[in-house]
């Protein structure tokens, strides 16, 4: 029996997402979907779900939980990453409110800034722990990387773990209709090419019937700009730069040095940035899924929708040799041919029996290179951190970072590293 296995099955709406995508493909029938979660109680709570949708569905997959996560990884074929290392509580409040202390504020901190670098720090031991795993017990699967920071991560697994990976998000699926809809343009026949990195990725071509789009979308964001909305600082970009980026404006606001200064406090608002967002999503989600657990979990009469994420289409077309294009991190070999050859870059791959094949780019805008490699210099210095021990990779990396080297000196970037180190504690391996 093929086998996807699913680690990190405890994120439950996530599971029925992907998981209920792959009990409604022809292809993936009798497939195991193999479950694993370090919490007991959210791995029963999605075996409890998954197995009442089986039935709603009709789906001959068959669901199994594992507390062991060699015995859930073996043989399998596909593999999905979704864990989250350390939590919101106490991690995540690590990430925002020691920075704060120094004066650094963020707003998401899941992806490059200081928080993003800690959350690679403590989370790569544990992926690189998976690829061992992996290499004893399936060593020719396919890893699915769905976790932030994902461009580290993937590099990690590819580079350090020799496990055939793949990052996978959503900015790219969802930029042109989200872009569309909040100019009130037709998407409907649109044509497009994104390349960049993962959450920093550009929009370089637009076109309906051979016709570039750009113009009008610029013209109506300059109309749109002059009063408040979620997408002010995008929007800046392009008008800075020239091209439209993948991720959220919330997100964009801390890649970069421009928006969040405390010299510059009316930026906050000009740029409608929600400082210590991330933070509140959590409070949310964890309020919201009290109230949801009973209606998911023991729900016999559950109902799916096929999803719009990659993974089923990706196992349907690895089964069928019938292409499906995605959008997908991989690393940089020639792809991008203006960044480093070490980075991972978000371009679109194709996938069908061979695997993932990703497709060339070339050059991009020599501007849009650059800000990509800014964010780049912060994730290789990070990794560097990661596979060698070294505390002072952390401060370079650090350093590095766009918006904390914008906000603070150096000796003060590294009080704060050395500050964060000790708080989190076990959550991380010991650095010399």
């Amino acid at each position: 029996m093929s086998k996807i296995t699913f680690l990190g099955a405890g994120s439950t709406v996530f599971a029925k997402n992907v998981l209920g995508d792959c009990m409604m493909v022809d292809s993936l029938q009798g497939f195991e979907l193999a479950l694993f979660d370090i919490d007991p109680v959210r791995l029963k709570d999605s075996e409890n779900m998954l197995n009442n949708l089986k039935q709603t569905l009709g789906s001959t997959c068959v669901v199994k939980a594992y507390t062991d996560r060699k015995e859930a990884l073996h043989g399998a074929k596909y593999i999905c990453n979704a864990i989250q290392v350390g939590g919101y509580d106490p991690c995540t409040i690590t990430d925002f409110e020691i920075p704060k202390k120094y004066g650094l504020r963020q707003t998401i901190a899941d992806t490059v800034g200081i928080g993003g670098i800690f959350r690679n720090l403590r989370t790569i031991p544990v992926m690189l722990d998976f690829a061992k795993d992996i290499q004893e017990v399936c060593p020719d699967a396919w890893f699915l990387n769905y976790t932030n920071p994902m461009a580290v991560l993937t590099n990690a697994m590819n580079t350090y773990g020799g496990v055939k990976t793949v990052g996978l998000c959503h900015s790219v699926q969802g930029c042109v209709s989200h872009l569309f809809k909040n100019l009130d343009l037709d998407s409907t026949g649109v044509h497009w090419k994104i390349a960049g990195i993962n959450h920093m990725a550009w929009l370089l071509e637009v076109t309906k019937d051979g016709v570039d789009l750009y113009p009008e979308i610029k013209r109506r964001a300059r109309e749109k700009q002059q009063e408040l909305h979620k997408d002010m600082v995008r929007y800046e970009l392009m008008f800075r730069f020239g091209y439209y980026v993948t991720e959220s404006s919330e997100h964009n606001a801390e890649y970069h040095p421009y928006f969040i200064k405390r010299n510059y406090p009316e930026l906050i608002e000009r740029f409608n940035i929600p400082l210590d967002e991330y933070p509140r999503r959590c409070v949310r989600q964890i309020e919201k899924w009290t109230t949801m657990r009973e209606e998911l979990v023991n729900n016999k009469n559950l109902e799916h929708k096929r999803s719009k994420e990659y993974a089923s289409y990706m196992f349907d077309a690895m089964e069928t040799n019938v292409p499906f294009k995605i959008g997908g991190n991989v690393m940089n070999t020639g792809l991008i041919t203006n960044l480093p050859k070490e980075a991972c870059v978000e371009v679109s791959c194709l996938v069908d029996a061979d695997g993932v094949t990703p497709t060339y780019v070339g050059d991009l805008p020599p501007q849009l290179a650059a800000l990509n490699r800014t964010n780049i210099n912060t994730q290789l210095l990070t990794l560097e951190a990661a596979v060698t021990g070294k505390k002072e990779h952390i401060y370079h990396a650090a350093m590095l970072d766009p918006h904390t080297a914008a906000e603070l000196s150096m000796d003060d970037i590294v009080a704060m590293c050395d500050d964060l180190i000790e708080a989190h504690g076990n959550w991380l391996p010991k650095f010399v």
